[in-house]
């Protein structure tokens, strides 16, 4: 009997130490834990109300620098929260800054907005153009931004009841797919005081993204020449499309002379108007791709010897002109592993049966394998010594300030980036999903941030370790960006 009372009294010791250890232990028992518990909830209390928002810039699919609707829309919103809203920063008339708060740490959060042309589409599975020609959200930016501003409204909200000290920024960044608002942004000295930055981006799985982007360049190589009749006296003209053929003839022969991690692209934007004559005047757009801002550098060197040299074989003039272009995006380890956990303690987005079917009928449309949606977390990787490809001006930001960044799924497996599924997706419930969960990640890896100055200290050692010798220079010119047309 005392032997059946005294395991009796150690089961109940037991239960009490694990009840202990559970609860001290478990998500939500830490007082960082308890505050992001409390910034999801604000999340959920403004679901509804940024959802919209998210729907209206959809439906609006305002292009690059023409975003004056939609930046309004979110400035307006900041504003009518409480955040301190200035408008038109860097002489981009569609960038703004939403300020909460005083002191450190001054943690931004990136926001964009821009559409890309002629993705127009209905929120429906099938190919189908909300208005023909138009533009639509390829690439998800309705939910980037508005996502960014949730996350950073929540924290306003915990600094504002006390709960935590020091100062949110949200950067309204516009023409991230064309121009680059960033380094605009970035070249007025808009990041220079900020702690720690972060950002989000749509896509077709949930992971952080420990690989960085390619570093670009974009010109633009004008030929000037002499007109003449074609047929009557060519010998007086001077063709400046013989100059540009010749140029784009060494530019393709370059190709077998520069590193694997290299992309070039160009587009030519006039090359003579009719037959009969000879024309006076060319001009072509170029993009050059490195993995490293360095490497990007030298090319547009050997680009200017090359249209040195077309001229001169062409007897005409020539001018480079840079109109933009984005650094390498410099990768901040000790943050995006902090962001991973987060994103477990979140755990995976759970797709509605809906949803998968929705996501089905895309893929089986396209002729890919019908895998739907893919919600969960994917595992630590470590990352690529090269990145596959693309650039942002996020890796302008990155080398001013140690940046964080991740994907969350807003489309189906398998389907193409910069086209009418991520359109579809980003219109509904999907990508509604993605978005709060977006959110909830970037609130609880700013709680961290915020409560911890050990996490940013170690942030920013790593931060000027990978700088350490680098000189950056934006690759944009003086004045305000122009956006190229034919």
């Amino acid at each position: 009997m005392i032997e059946r009372k005294n395991s009796v009294f150690l089961v109940f010791i037991l239960i009490i130490l694990a009840t202990f250890l559970i609860s001290t232990f478990s998500p939500g028992a830490t007082p960082a834990d308890k505050k992001k518990k409390e910034a999801l909830a604000s999340i959920d209390k403004h679901q509804a109300e940024i959802i919209a928002l998210s729907d209206r810039i959809w439906q609006l699919a305002e292009t690059a620098l023409e975003e004056t609707q939609s930046s309004k829309l979110l400035a307006d919103y900041a504003e009518a929260q409480g955040f301190k809203v200035e408008r038109g920063v860097a002489g981009l008339p569609t960038a703004f800054i939403a300020t909460y708060g005083q002191g450190r740490p001054v943690i931004g959060v990136l926001g964009e907005y821009d559409a890309l042309p002629g993705l127009s589409q209905k929120a429906q599975p099938v190919k189908e153009a909300l208005q023909p020609g138009a533009a639509g959200h390829g690439c998800g930016h309705n939910l980037l931004g508005t996502a960014a501003l949730s996350s950073a409204l929540s924290i306003k909200e915990l600094i504002e009841s006390g709960k935590l000290k020091g100062t949110v920024r949200f950067y309204g960044t516009p023409a991230e797919e064309a121009t680059g608002g960033k380094v605009y942004m970035v070249r007025a000295g808009l990041f220079n005081d900020l702690d720690a930055c972060l950002t989000w981006h749509p896509g077709a799985k949930t992971k952080v993204a420990v690989d960085s982007s390619q570093a670009i360049v974009e010109f633009i190589i004008e030929f000037f020449g002499r007109t003449a009749h074609a047929a009557g006296d060519p010998w007086d003209g001077r063709r400046a499309v013989a100059a540009l053929e010749l140029y784009t003839a060494g530019l393709n022969r370059m190709r077998e002379f520069v590193r694997p991690t290299v992309r070039m692209h160009y587009s030519i934007l006039n090359g003579g108007d009719v037959p009969n004559v000879v024309p006076a005047y060319a001009r072509l757009w170029c993009w050059l791709r490195d993995s490293k801002g360095t490497g990007v550098q030298q090319l547009l060197s050997r680009a200017q010897h090359l249209a040195e040299g077309a001229a001169i074989m062409a007897e005409v003039e020539q001018k480079l002109t840079v109109h933009g272009g984005n650094w390498e995006t410099l990768v901040n380890l000790t943050g995006e592993k902090l962001i991973f956990t987060n994103m477990n303690w979140l755990g995976p987005i759970n797709f509605t049966p809906e949803e998968q079917e929705f996501a089905k009928e895309i893929q089986k449309s396209l002729g890919v394998d019908p895998k739907g949606l893919d919600g969960k977390v994917e595992p630590w990787a470590e990352p690529k010594p090269d990145p596959d490809g693309g650039s942002t001006d996020v890796g302008d930001v990155s080398w001013q300030v140690p940046t964080l960044s991740f994907n969350v799924t807003t489309a189906p497996l398998d389907t193409p980036w910069h086209a009418w599924p991520v359109v579809a997706c980003g219109g509904m419930s999907i990508g509604h999903k993605g978005l709060i969960y977006a959110a909830r990640v970037l609130a609880t890896t700013m709680v961290d941030l915020y409560e911890n100055p050990k996490y940013i200290q170690a942030m920013k050692e790593e931060f000027e370790q990978k700088r350490k010798g680098v000189v950056y220079k934006p690759f944009v010119p003086e004045g305000p960006p122009i956006i190229i047309k034919k």
